[in-house]
């Protein structure tokens, strides 16, 4: 399970691969995409990044171009996977949340059945 930093560094790198099998992005690339409420930096980003490629979620090397650091990034089944695992999460909560919500219902009908008998 990914913390909510992981997961919008991942949902990022995921976006900016745009379906292929990997990119070349640099820092500054990855901090635009992501929420600016956070307050992201490039240490932050680089250990949040090294943590997802030690999760099997993406090959990770780094390099320069021109004086930039620069990310290879090369999607993992655990990457490619991503989007619907999202997915599959988000449906789970919502299945949880209208279970309780019919279970609720039918303890306020049971409830009122009972009160009806025996009050």
């Amino acid at each position: 399970m990914l913390s909510k930093n992981e997961n919008e560094v991942m949902s990022a790198v995921y976006c900016l691969c745009d379906g292929t099998d990997g990119c070349l992005v640099s820092p500054l690339d990855i901090l635009s995409v992501l929420p600016a409420k956070h307050k992201y930096n490039t240490d932050k980003l680089e250990n949040i990044l090294y943590d997802l490629m030690r999760d099997g979620y993406f090959d990770l090397i780094t390099s320069e171009r021109k004086g930039e650091k620069m990310y290879v990034i090369s999607l993992k089944e655990n990457g490619f996977a991503f989007k619907r695992n999202a997915k599959q999460r988000q449906r789970d909560v919502m299945f949880r949340i209208v279970l309780a919500f019919i279970g609720a219902g039918a303890t306020f009908i049971f409830g009122v059945i009972l009160k009806a008998i025996f009050g």
